[in-house]
């Protein structure tokens, strides 16, 4: 099994290689990719060494899976370059994510839907994913109807220009190359991505589309506000979710016990709920703070905390990788 990655040497590239290691995937090549100032740079891998390639060089190798984690004019233009060789691409970034001809996968959700003739398969935004996760079964239980989602989200979501901001201001230094407009450090930017016409952010409606698309129900209602916060790692989500049928509370967590991917953390008394710190190198989506909305019947809190550089994007494209290889049985050329 031959695997490219696409942005390599970033954030998400680096740790798509730690979850490759760890979930064992079998590939037999690596073709790290970066931009042309990286070529040539080497990328540790269980205890090898393999050099940076570029972008038409691993396209001539024709790997067997390639995974774009470099963004999303990158991917719009050399994504199918990849497909037309025969490689089957996973894309990280939203460039095919509304495409109505893609199909965008959270595996534990949807991944039976995929074919050996998807050849670009968008992965989903890192807040869609865990909430979508941990709302799944109990979409089958009572069914969705609404979702009132706020957003808490870590600046590694941004990139490491975004980490580099952070440290620099909380060491009492003035950032030296921005990635918000405004500082991050003791403060909330509720601003992730650029705003839209209608008032609503590009992530806002990442959330309210992409749900919808993944649930395969465009009756459900969402609205969403998202927030950067000055956190290194781990999003958080308070979520608002009103259900077609009533629910039992006692059942609602004994259906997220066995949600796949979904770990109950839910002792108020014992001050044990989701905190993103506990959320760092986790497949999981950890879920609490369980309780009655008083308001209206049939709705629900919960707070939604994951990893989001691993169950948030590397996690959930090897796994659809490994669904890739495992049920439709994909192998090298």
């Amino acid at each position: 099994m031959k695997l490219a990655i696409v942005g390599a040497t970033g954030l998400v590239g680096t740790e798509l290689l730690k979850v490759l290691a760890e979930r064992q995937f079998p590939l037999t090549e690596l073709l790290p990719v970066a931009s042309a100032k990286s070529v040539g740079q080497l990328v540790e891998f269980l205890g090898k060494e393999y050099p940076v390639v570029s972008l038409d060089d691993a396209i001539a190798a024709r790997p067997d899976i390639a995974i774009f984690s470099a963004g999303g004019s990158v991917s719009k233009e050399h994504a199918p370059r990849f497909a037309a060789v025969g490689t089957t691409v996973i894309d990280n970034s939203s460039a095919w994510r509304m495409d109505p001809t893609k199909k965008l996968v959270v595996p534990e959700l949807n991944a039976d839907t995929l074919t050996a003739d998807d050849k670009i398969i968008a992965n989903p935004n890192c807040s869609t994913i865990q909430m979508v996760v941990a709302l799944s079964e109990l979409h089958k239980a009572y069914q969705v109807q609404r979702i009132v989602v706020s957003t808490y989200q870590s600046v590694t979501g941004t990139g490491k220009k975004a980490v580099d901001q952070l440290l620099e201001e909380r060491a009492g230094q003035t950032a030296s190359n921005p990635a918000y407009p405004h500082p991050i450090d003791l403060n909330v930017l509720p601003h992730i991505d650029v705003f839209e016409a209608n008032g609503y952010t590009k992530e806002e409606m990442k959330m309210v589309n992409e749900t919808k698309k993944i649930m395969g129900d465009d009756r459900i209602r969402v609205t969403a506000t998202c927030v950067r916060i000055p956190v290194l790692g781990g999003h958080s989500e308070a979520v608002n979710v009103e259900f077609a049928r009533e629910f039992d509370l006692d059942e609602v967590r004994a259906i997220l016990a066995r949600t796949p991917g979904v770990e109950v953390v839910d002792d108020p008394a014992q001050n044990q709920y989701p905190m993103p710190k506990d959320s760092h190198g986790k497949d999981a989506v950890l879920v609490g703070r369980l309780r009655r909305d008083e308001t209206q019947p049939r709705t629900l809190n919960l707070w939604i905390v994951a990893d989001n550089l691993r169950k948030g994007a590397a996690t959930n494209a090897v796994q659809i990788a490994e669904y890739l290889v495992g049920k439709l049985a994909l192998v090298g050329n």
